[in-house]
């Protein structure tokens, strides 16, 4: 028992505060995949309310009614600010739940929805400011035409065989000050999840002073959902996901 409290402190201490989603003092911020909205998944009970998906609508479940949100595609870095409209429970994998005129905005790749998400914190002016923004927004219909645009990134781009080029997912588990505290949580997880490929975790050096724990590579969602759900069973309720391009 002790050893295990002593292990927890070790971790608390340890933790570099870059990724710390604890402090309430600070705005939340998270990278991961948005949930988009269809109709059939409210209808099959999927989700258990509902969103209108003729407009540019989002739903942050533990967020409050009304917090700024800006989303950001972090491959083309296209953004947009938001208010949250309501709580709605949508499974732990997604960040957001958001509607398809959100994801067009954004163009964000449906089958690799990966998203940046932002809590704003500002003045009641800024608020009342950007109110008045978020509804004219919210009258656009998807039904609007979208124009399709090129992104040059390595994801877009095509090998000598004419494939696409698969981008490299991972998994972003936690980070610390100092390589042990890195070494110990890595073994931790070898050691305590059942069936975990050690291949697929590793330690990556930032600085002097900041050791990730990362998971990956991963190819696509359904191959990186169970390892995803698995860490976060583990105790890590926030883990962040990006891409290596």
């Amino acid at each position: 028992m002790k050893y295990k409290i002593f292990i927890f402190i070790f971790f608390i201490f340890s933790c570099s505060p870059h990724y710390t989603k604890l402090d309430n003092r600070k705005s939340y911020n998270a990278s991961g995949f948005a949930y988009i909205f269809k109709t059939e998944d409210y209808e099959l009970k999927k989700i258990k309310k509902r969103l209108n998906n003729q407009h540019l609508q989002i739903s942050h479940k533990d967020l409050k009614v009304g917090t700024l949100i800006k989303l950001i595609n972090p491959k083309n870095k296209e953004s947009i600010v938001l208010k949250n409209l309501k709580r709605i429970d949508y499974p732990d994998f997604y960040k957001i739940l958001i509607t398809k005129p959100v994801a067009d905005k954004l163009k964000i790749d449906k089958e690799l929805p990966l998203i940046e998400i932002l809590e704003i914190k500002k003045n009641k002016s800024f608020i009342a400011k950007k109110a008045k923004i978020f509804e004219e927004e919210t009258k656009i219909s998807s039904k609007a035409p979208v124009t399709t645009v090129q992104i040059s990134d390595i994801a877009k781009k095509k090998n000598v065989d004419g494939k696409k080029n698969i981008q490299s997912i991972y998994i972003l588990v936690a980070s610390f000050y100092t390589s042990e505290a890195a070494s110990i949580l890595k073994k931790r997880i070898i050691k305590e999840i059942p069936n975990y490929d050690v291949k697929k975790l590793r330690i990556n050096k930032r600085s002097n002073k900041e050791f990730e724990v990362i998971s990956g590579p991963y190819k696509s969602i359904n191959l990186l959902k169970n390892d995803y759900i698995n860490i976060q069973n583990f105790g890590f309720e926030e883990l962040d996901i990006f891409v290596n391009e």
